[in-house]
């Protein structure tokens, strides 16, 4: 049991392409199948913290493989989204959601280099909570639209009344401010970084 944890993290993360190359797909089929991988990706981040709880499997890779993979699968997600319309899936959040990721697992890095442990905040659990919500309904009304099936009508009004443009905003926002929170909380390990590498 003590590597499974760790085995459902890196499957996350060998899914993820997976799920972007069905995704981007024309064919209505393979778009659900996209989703299909998406879904089993993102039950497999509860079942290996589960694990790691319940049977005492968590380790130091684990604090640093969990979150990656949670962040390869939320930046694949969002990052199909513009394909379907960068008119109601604008380009710019969508990068500054990936490079907060990037730059918390940067951070991330530095605080394993120090032998120092980054705790994720009750915002950023929140935030991963939003995402977690906001993609599923972006990437299904995604697939609605296209197939043009049941529920349609709501799909598109979804689509086209801003809805999800401004929820993608909002996200990316919060998202920022989560990274902003990081820094702050763990400012005392860059200064230790920076008096280091002097």
């Amino acid at each position: 049991m003590k590597n499974v944890p760790n085995i459902l993290s890196m499957l996350r993360i060998l899914l993820t392409p997976l799920f972007v190359v069905l995704y981007v797909q024309d064919e209505p089929l393979y778009r659900s199948l996209g989703i299909g991988v998406f879904g089993i990706a993102a039950v497999t981040d509860y079942f290996d913290g589960y694990i790691a709880r319940e049977f005492n499997a968590g380790s130091k890779l684990g604090r640093f493989l969990d979150p990656l993979a949670d962040k390869v699968l939320t930046f694949a997600g969002f990052a199909v989204l513009p394909y379907l319309s960068q008119d109601v899936f604008p380009i710019l959040p969508v990068v500054f959601i990936v490079l907060r990721d990037i730059w918390v697992t940067i951070m991330r890095m530095i605080a394993n280099r120090q032998n120092h442990s980054m705790q994720t905040s009750y915002s950023a659990k929140f935030k991963t909570a939003v995402q977690m919500i906001y993609l599923p309904i972006a990437l299904l009304a995604g697939l609605f639209v296209q197939a043009q099936v049941a529920p349609v009508a709501l799909s598109e009004w979804l689509f086209y009344s801003g809805i999800l443009t401004w929820g993608l905003y909002a996200v990316a926002a919060f998202t920022v401010y989560t990274a902003l929170e990081y820094m702050v909380a763990n400012k005392a390990m860059f200064a230790r970084d920076g008096s280091g590498s002097n």
